[in-house]
């Protein structure tokens, strides 16, 4: 960012039916045996097995990853001023300090090897399908997506990405993969909120020095100004995300093999020690850590309301 569910198959035994002359002026008993539990099944019959047990749609342990988004997964910020830090990156870093999540789920020996980094500091939803394209040629096991601060980033509250272009942006990243890799995997996170990023920042000097440059002026454009019409601006940004964040959860809930955070990220409180020390904007490596922490809690996740 440049500017920033299972159903649990019922073991059946057959259920024998026990017709026997002697009873029939009293009624017929079905299924019963002499102590009224249910009779069992034939040895050997088809109705005493199991039904196999299907195997679940949500892989918990994948094997490798590919990640897509903006500069949030480039590690922007993170280690210096103004620069990509992808060994601090919450998907696919190596930096001990964060432990991201392919080092959560890989180890830290295998994550340099099978995971990748396709996302791009600026990048907005528009540029996620080609990112998509590029990661699904790798095979990857699990898709981690973190996009959409820089579609409500703009130079003005006008030039926003529409909620419905960000909509079919998204339907047509799934779309791209799932052309080339229909069984993987898709972790979906939250654009974070920005306006509470926005109030913790905003009381550092340097951080108002970094954001004239260009951070967010949406949302960081005169920082310290607290008229109706800066609020309004403000709030029309915050509206904005949550919009996207509605879209990101429709679209994924539609996707069998497709995990949305359930807005873990939005809703998560990040503190100054969480951000960035030259921008109190993009996330520290304390930050970095955070969302691989929430990232692995979804994808380990057993139960999930998944289809099979």
């Amino acid at each position: 960012m440049r500017g920033f569910g299972f159903v649990r198959r019922l073991r059946r035994g057959g259920i024998q039916t026990v017709a026997v002359a002697a009873v029939l002026s009293v009624g017929l008993l079905a299924g019963c045996d002499d102590g009224g539990g249910a009779a069992p099944a034939p040895k050997g019959s088809a109705a005493g097995k199991a039904a196999p047990r299907k195997a679940p749609v949500w892989n918990t342990a994948p094997k490798s990853l590919a990640a897509v988004g903006d500069s949030i997964t480039r590690g922007f910020d993170a280690c210096t001023v103004l620069s990509d830090c992808p060994e601090a990156s919450w998907a696919t870093g190596t930096d001990p300090a964060v432990r991201s999540l392919a080092v959560r789920l890989l180890g830290k020996d295998a994550a340099g090897k099978r995971s990748w980094n396709f996302a791009s500091t600026g990048a907005r939803m528009a540029d996620l399908p080609e990112q998509m394209e590029r990661a699904a040629a790798e095979s990857p096991e699990l898709v981690t997506v973190l996009v959409g601060a820089n579609d409500a980033c703009r130079a003005s509250v006008s030039a926003m990405t529409p909620v419905e272009e960000f909509r079919t942006d998204f339907e047509e990243s799934l779309r791209t993969l799932r052309a080339e890799r229909p069984k993987a995997q898709v972790y979906v996170a939250s654009v974070p909120d920005l306006k509470r990023l926005w109030s913790q920042g905003r009381g550092s000097e340097m951080s108002r020095q970094v954001w004239k440059l260009g951070i967010c002026p949406a949302m960081l454009a005169e920082p310290e100004a607290v008229d109706a019409k800066s609020a309004e601006r403000r709030d029309t940004v915050h509206e904005r995300v949550v919009a996207y964040n509605e879209a990101l959860a429709e679209v994924c809930a539609k996707d069998r093999r497709c995990r949305y955070d359930d807005d873990a990220v939005f809703d998560y409180r990040f503190g100054t020690g969480q951000l960035s020390p030259w921008d109190f904007f993009h996330p520290s490596r304390d930050g970095q850590s955070r969302l691989a922490e929430l990232a692995f809690r979804a994808v380990t996740a057993e139960q999930r309301d998944e289809r099979g």
